[in-house]
């Protein structure tokens, strides 16, 4: 352990958020580990025994959040480099893309992401001509907002051998299917050692700056590549900053594939299998035909090849998951689990808390399955945030009344679903209290849940998914993972206003939170702490 991890330190003088004592104004942290936390008055009998005496100054502590579904290095290289997310306009990110390509000549490939053309006037993405122009013939390569599909100029695509043959080309379009996944293993194979270090720790760094504390990496072959993941953890090893628990999304069907996961050092294989894709791209797999299009999207897994992944994984003691947006991909999810259940008996599959990643598109038996088996949904609020309502990208998708009923969360906790909450940046920001506020304020009010529930689903949730009971919230002999807040009075919200005049009073001893309404400013970060050790500062003011 480091010197900081094994300090002993005592803070008060401020709110400290734990289950232990709703009312608690102090903490002290003892060998990387929360070793009490009480009020004022008592926190006087620690303080001339402790290395460290913190004066909060009002400030609120809580649990470090955990973002359960993350992808570091395209997080890092969006971090570093062209930010599509901001384009209101085709013409808008043209300007970006030329701008980008003046400011950084040489032979490095050009990287970018975020444009979505749904939000544009034109309604159309770039050509690979106009790119051709941006660019001066450079290699580019330009994901959508969903990372299901992209862009690329020509000089790219001739980096790529037999890649007109392949499913997903499109002359002009975007990419997707195998077309894209064998664009972007070249864009990526493009992306030098330092160029990579450089943007995982642009993204470890940027997460400590928001009070995460413990990313859930989400790497697979379709994804990213076995170095890249290798990379990531061996530079976790050696570098202070958040966790990273890595996944690694390939079908095994023995235990020789489930110990070459484990070589890779992943603790499970899930995450980003892909069932389907998006619904952003079309390509997420609907039991009905979308409304836009005159197909149900695509199928990568069936239910017979889900449950030869979960009992493989099962039998090996492995944890398994499955990305799964649409209704028919998340009924094959549901069917292949249960199938996997009904050979090593329910007890063995729910001790496993295999995940599914994102479950938009659940009905009420779906829920009910997830239920059953024990399954974890790793969701993703900002999603709701971006394409949800009756004028975005879901209804136009889906139409209203399908739309309606995208991410049901109130329904999942109702039902006893575990829920671990995410971003999937860099698809939506790393925003964790910007990831509470929309659960909180889900554009669908009956899936709006308390912010007290999204909040343990961002914090408690992604441990819980590990396996982890005793972590996520600060009470004694959980790991010390926290984060110190500048935010304005507590409050406690919940859908239902009842209950939100009920737990505000003092006699409910129910701990408050920030006020999240929607316009309102967010909680400010002033330091974020793993095992102990400070990995963010803010300025002072």
């Amino acid at each position: 352990m480091t010197e900081s991890e094994t300090r002993t330190v005592l803070l008060r003088g401020g709110e400290v958020h734990s289950p232990a004592d709703p009312f608690a104004t102090a903490m002290v942290v003892e060998r990387g580990h929360v070793a009490w936390v009480g009020s004022e008055g008592a926190a006087d009998a620690f303080a001339t025994g402790v290395d460290e005496v913190v004066d909060l100054e009002g400030a609120l502590v809580t649990p470090a959040f955990t973002d359960a579904h993350v992808h570091t290095t395209a997080t890092g290289l969006a971090l570093t480099g062209l930010d599509l997310t901001g384009a209101r306009s085709l013409r808008d990110a043209l300007g970006l893309v030329r701008a980008h390509t003046t400011a950084h000549p040489g032979g490095r490939i050009l990287l970018g992401h975020g444009w979505d053309s749904a939000r544009w006037p034109e309604r159309r993405p770039p050509t690979r001509a106009e790119l051709d122009e941006a660019t001066g013939g450079r290699p580019l390569y330009l994901t959508r907002v969903d990372v299901h599909s992209a862009v690329a100029t020509t000089a790219l695509l001739d980096l790529v051998s037999g890649v007109t043959s392949l499913t997903g080309y499109d002359q002009e379009g975007p990419l997707t299917a195998a077309a894209h996944h064998a664009v972007r293993e070249a864009a990526h194979a493009a992306v030098s050692p330092l160029q990579r270090t450089e943007a995982q720790r642009a993204a470890r760094t940027h997460a400590a700056s928001l009070g995460i504390g413990t990313l859930h990496e989400c790497a697979g072959p379709d994804i990213s590549d076995e170095d890249d993941l290798t990379a990531l953890l061996a530079l976790v090893a050696g570098e202070p900053g958040p966790r990273v628990h890595g996944y690694w999304a390939e079908a095994i069907s023995d235990g020789k594939g489930a110990a070459r996961v484990r070589d890779l050092g992943a603790v499970g294989a899930a995450g980003d299998l892909f069932v389907d894709g998006s619904l952003g791209s079309h390509t997420a797999h609907l039991s009905e035909p979308y409304a836009d299009a005159p197909h149900t999207g695509t199928a990568h897994l069936d239910a017979a090849a889900v449950a030869a992944h979960v009992t493989a994984c099962t039998e090996a003691g492995l944890q398994a998951g499955f990305h799964a947006i649409g209704d028919a991909a998340v009924g094959a999810v549901v069917d292949g689990v249960r199938a996997a259940a009904e050979r090593l008996g329910l007890a063995r599959i729910r001790a496993a808390r295999h995940r599914v990643e994102h479950a938009e598109m659940l009905v009420p038996e779906t829920i009910a399955a997830f239920a059953e088996l024990g399954l974890t949904a790793s969701v993703q609020p900002a999603f709701d945030a971006a394409w949800g309502g009756e004028d975005g990208m879901y209804a136009d998708r889906l139409g209203v009344a399908r739309a309606r009923t995208l991410n049901p969360y109130a329904a999942l906790l109702r039902a006893g679903v575990p829920l671990a909450f995410g971003s999937d940046s860099p698809v939506t920001p790393l925003d964790p209290w910007g990831t509470v506020r929309a659960a909180a304020f889900h554009r669908t009010p009956e899936h709006r849940i308390s912010v007290r529930a999204a909040f343990t689903a961002h914090t408690r949730g992604g441990w819980r998914v590990l396996g982890r009971d005793d972590a996520g919230t600060l009470v004694p002999g959980a790991p010390a993972d926290y984060a110190v807040w500048r935010t304005g009075a507590l409050v406690v919200q919940a859908p239902d206003d009842r209950v939100s005049r009920w737990s505000t009073d003092p006699r409910s001893g129910t701990p408050g939170l920030p006020d999240l309404t929607p316009g309102g400013p967010l909680p400010v970060c002033l330091r974020t702490v793993v095992a102990g050790q400070t990995v963010f500062v803010g300025p002072k003011e």
